[in-house]
């Protein structure tokens, strides 16, 4: 049986290493818990077991463990401009430092769980991966999608996209990236250059939840309906903005 006292204990400690005044570390300590909440919400609604549950909830927990580190080394959260934070989570957890000893003392697990904290942030997950380990990698996926919305609102998006407020507002939105919203897809990093665009990427999110449960997350919290009101000083973000909107009102009025 998984000792939740223990694993919360471990990541208050772990995380008490870094400055919680920053409000970069804050985010990512409270995303931490709402993850894991999430996690485990979706799963018992997939009618997994107990132990299953646990596994999904422990995925939650520790997702994000590279985050720390690579705010304190590199100060952003952007991957492209510092460390793939998922790869370098498992690094920690499983590689030399062996960071997960702290959490469980089961290593039966520990191949599944390093393979779903190393799929957690790609675009798409490997085509490789099925059966109950492509399960958890979409609970957790589904997961970190749906508190993604609410950290959009919560935290200041100059401090989520290392901008200032003058290049948050006037940033505009390409013709690619609203391509892939109309098609209902979540936006290939790959092509999000501007902070506006990788806020209509984060929005186009709820378009590959896999979970009814997670939809149910994402439209009950609100955190959604919040990011449409985005004060964009820009005529192709304003535009973007409402034109997402009106695809995800048609897309989850299917969902119902």
């Amino acid at each position: 049986m998984l000792d939740r006292k223990r694993v919360r204990e471990n990541f208050a400690e772990y995380t008490r290493k870094y400055d919680p005044s920053d409000p970069k570390i804050a985010l990512k300590i409270a995303h931490t818990y709402r993850v894991a909440d999430n996690c485990e919400q979706i799963a018992r609604s997939i009618g997994l077991s107990e132990e299953e549950v646990d596994f999904a909830w422990l995925s939650g927990m520790l997702h994000d463990v590279g985050r720390f580190e690579q705010v304190k080394r590199y100060n952003t959260f952007i991957d492209s401009e510092s460390v793939d934070h998922a790869e370098f989570g498992a690094d920690l957890l499983f590689g030399a430092e062996k960071l997960i000893l702290g959490y469980i003392d089961d290593r039966s697990i520990d191949a599944m769980m390093e393979l779903v904290i190393r799929q957690h942030n790609k675009y798409r997950i490997r085509e490789d991966v099925t059966g109950k380990a492509l399960t958890f990698c979409n609970i957790l996926r589904d997961a970190d999608k749906v508190d993604i919305l609410r950290v959009n609102v919560e935290t200041p998006m100059e401090e989520i996209y290392n901008v200032s407020e003058e290049v948050l507002l006037t940033s505009g939105v390409s013709d690619d990236v609203m391509a892939q919203v109309r098609e209902h897809k979540a936006v290939n990093r790959d092509i999000m250059v501007s902070p506006a665009e990788h806020l209509i990427g984060h929005i186009a999110l709820v378009f590959e939840l896999v979970y009814p449960k997670s939809i149910e997350l994402a439209k009950a919290q609100g955190w959604l309906y919040k990011m449409f009101k985005f004060p964009s000083r820009n005529d192709s973000a304003l535009r973007a903005v409402k034109d997402t909107q009106a695809e995800l009102t048609s897309f989850l009025a299917k969902k119902v």
